[in-house]
């Protein structure tokens, strides 16, 4: 029967060029949609989404049932062969050798009456399913996330209808759920999480509808892998639960590349703490201890059908392992072999838990990325090496560039829509353009095997997401201007001119270093660094006027902006973007200001647009381009204030410098007071938690700092 089944299949894909019409609501009839009897869960799934939204679309029921024998009328979802990962596996999600099938490529024909969407694997099933969905029905597959409504339709019904989707650039293409303040308390967490740390960040384990949403819209986009967040234990079941409901949705399972098999630095500590263990962190001082809680750690993501496992070593919270255990080698060198024999030890053990074959990756974030410029890390044979773009989506490192491949390993990328400390976070901060860029240079160094987008909380950046999809799965189509022109126009239904000259004057009103070329005032470099900076100074200031001094603080001599003293691996690899180094005051003053007026620029065109726009269309504007626009015009000038706070203050002019810090602290609330807006409807408690980029907490400090002032 599943022989016939596939024949059949196949015959109605060859025959599918004749593109013929279909029918999937007439005024009297209906479609039935089937699902090929031997299907899994997740293509079953997604054919319920379809006739969710048939349902939302037109009203109409279609009914939906499991067969191999389409009769005229039917929508017909099955898959043609198998595939290299498909599932279901032996613990883990091991490696088949099937090599000769194609990756997730689909059709979707009409022939003899029936719509067949057959895919090359499971997955290529499910994503013809969810592309004819997006193409055919007009379904945004971010709309849960980006607010594009559902369109409406008395019927659905097409004088062709015809896809054929080849393998994609991208064989891996996930998010990383990374830094997800707002996520977190947004609705009601699922459970604590029972782990220490860092600073109560990600305190509380994500809420499983959320999970769910943030599972659907990623097959929607046409995803296939998942980093579910920040310091999951898979031990904890509440915790596994997220975990699970990716996988049902044909996810594959990844981690965080501090948490190597699934081990993280804070699980260890509160592992060996509650058994009166003072250990620390660290493969050179407790390796024995470490390797146990890897193969438990191991064990509790093995449970799952598909999983891609993360191998390495870093240390607490991002950090590396040096940074808490001041016993560990001081040169390259040995640090360099640590690490190597980390991720040695941990194919060990994943062989030695039955996991036959597994798919591994090996993430050069920070100082991975220059121990592997110096040529000394050794990565097992037939790890996948992904490179860090290790900034906001703006470059590459040197290692991307300087060191040989070869053909024990194949390449990938992680890549940054969001970043914690620099930013993005409150807002996007990278264009389509540079992604494709980025991207482009990847490609042609054959870096196509796995990309993860770290998307911190997601609503902020389904505009890059989306893009990403786009890009990912044909890289060589994509054209940055007309996929934005495309974006645009399935939101808005008028000034769409305007609102393309609004996106690209917003992205130009970032203020680039004059160095390395990338925006040196994101919402992170403005709260993590002109922020600190120029309180810890103006502080000082005011502390040496009540010694009866009244100096200026230390101030560059030029403006140089490159980093000169000697830093260790870790920041070395990072700092030149996550903390760009800036000229002297008055340069930063004058830069700070031309970008406040590039953003307020871009907020009152914004403004004019959104109140020109069909009501329907107004809270789209104000999400994707006023808030935007609006955010970082308030930021910035507060940030510009403040500066002009220190130097009046240094200058004895206390008066004036009371004056800008009262306007700074004012603009601030300003950027508070956007929450009114933003904050809607279901997003009501988005804001609810914001560790990352602490407004509140940073308003705290002004109000302080301005109380202070003589």
């Amino acid at each position: 029967m599943k022989e016939r089944m596939l024949a059949a299949t196949a015959l109605l894909v060859a025959l599918g060029a004749m593109a013929d019409g279909f029918t999937l609501v007439g005024k009297e009839t209906r479609a039935r949609v089937v699902v090929g009897a031997n299907e899994p869960e997740y293509v079953f799934r997604a054919a319920q989404d379809f006739t969710n939204d048939v349902k939302k679309i037109t009203g109409a029921d279609l009914a939906l049932t499991r067969g191999n024998a389409p009769r005229p009328g039917d929508v017909f979802i099955s898959t043609t062969g198998g595939s290299r990962l498909s599932r279901p596996h032996s613990p883990g999600g091991s490696r088949s050798c099937a090599t000769d099938q194609k990756w997730e490529s689909y059709d979707v024909t009409v022939n003899s009456g029936v719509l067949a969407i057959a895919g090359s694997d499971a997955r290529g099933t499910m994503f013809g399913l969810y592309d004819f969905i997006e193409r055919y029905l007009k379904v945004d597959p971010l709309a849960f996330w980006n607010g594009v409504p559902y369109p409406k339709a008395e019927t659905l019904a097409w004088d062709s209808v015809e896809i054929h989707q080849s393998s994609p650039t991208f064989k891996f293409r996930g998010w990383f759920i990374n830094d997800e303040d707002f996520l977190s308390q947004w609705r009601e967490p699922a459970g604590p999480r029972p782990v220490r740390t860092a600073k109560g960040l990600c305190s509380v384990v994500i809420n499983h509808g959320t999970m769910e949403a943030i599972a659907e819209a990623m097959v929607r986009s046409r995803f296939n892998l998942i980093i579910p967040c920040s310091y999951i234990d898979p031990r904890v079941d509440y915790e596994a639960e997220n975990l699970a409901i990716c996988a049902r949705r044909g996810l594959f399972l990844s981690q965080h590349h501090h948490d190597p098999l699934g081990l993280g630095g804070f699980m260890f500590l509160n592992h060996w703490e509650s058994k009166g263990k003072d250990y620390k962190y660290s493969y050179f001082s407790h390796p024995h201890e470490v390797e146990d809680m890897w193969r438990e750690a191991a064990r509790a993501y093995a449970k799952f059908p598909d999983v891609v496992w993360q191998i390495g070593f870093r240390g607490i919270s991002d950090s590396p392992m040096w940074a808490a255990d001041k016993s560990v080698p001081t040169s390259d060198e040995a640090r360099a072999q640590i690490i190597s024999d980390a991720m040695a030890k941990q194919v060990d053990i994943l062989k030695e838990i039955g996991v036959k074959n597994p798919y591994l990756t090996a993430t050069l974030w920070g100082e991975g990325a220059f121990f592997n410029e110096k040529g000394l890390l050794k990565v097992p044979a037939g790890a996948t090496i992904v490179y860090s773009d290790n900034s906001s989506g703006w470059w590459w490192p040197k290692d991307f560039y300087e060191t040989p491949q070869d053909a024990a390993h194949t390449y990938g990328l992680y890549y940054h829509h969001q970043l914690i400390t620099a930013g993005p976070h409150f807002v996007p901060g990278v264009p389509a353009a540079r992604t494709f860029a980025q991207l482009k240079e990847a490609a042609d160094r054959h870096a196509t095997e796995y990309i993860v987008f770290n998307v911190g909380n997601v609503r902020e950046f389904t505009y890059g997401i989306a893009a990403s999809q786009a890009m990912t799965w044909n890289l060589g189509a994509f054209d940055a201007e007309a996929w934005t022109k495309d974006w645009i126009a399935r939101r808005f239904s008028t000034q769409r001119a305007e609102w393309l000259s609004l996106h690209n004057m917003y992205f130009k009103a970032f203020q680039l270093h004059p160095v390395h070329g990338h925006p040196m005032f994101l919402d992170g470099h403005l709260a993590h660094n002109v922020w600190r900076q120029l309180r810890r100074d103006f502080v000082g200031a005011l502390a040496a006027q009540k010694k009866g001094k009244n100096t200026f603080p230390f101030e560059p001599a030029t403006n140089s902006y490159v980093r000169t003293e000697k830093l260790d691996p870790f920041k070395t690899a990072l700092f030149k973007s996550n903390h760009p180094v800036m000229g002297t005051w008055h340069d930063t003053y004058a830069r700070l200001r031309a970008q406040e007026a590039s953003f307020a620029q871009a907020e009152r065109l914004a403004r004019t647009l959104m109140a020109r726009a069909p009501a329907a269309e107004q809270d789209l504007a104000f999400d994707a381009f006023v808030y935007p626009a609006a955010f970082m015009h308030a930021f910035t000038r507060a940030m510009a204030e403040f500066t002009d706070a220190f130097d009046l203050h240094a200058l004895g002019d206390t008066s004036g410098a009371a004056a800008a810090a009262q306007r700074g602290l004012a603009t601030l609330e300003s950027a508070e007071a956007l929450d009114a807006r933003y904050c809607r409807g279901k997003w009501a408690d988005w804001h609810k938690c914001r560790v990352q980029v602490p407004l509140p907490k940073i308003i705290e400090q002004a109000r302080a700092l301005l109380s202070s002032i003589p």
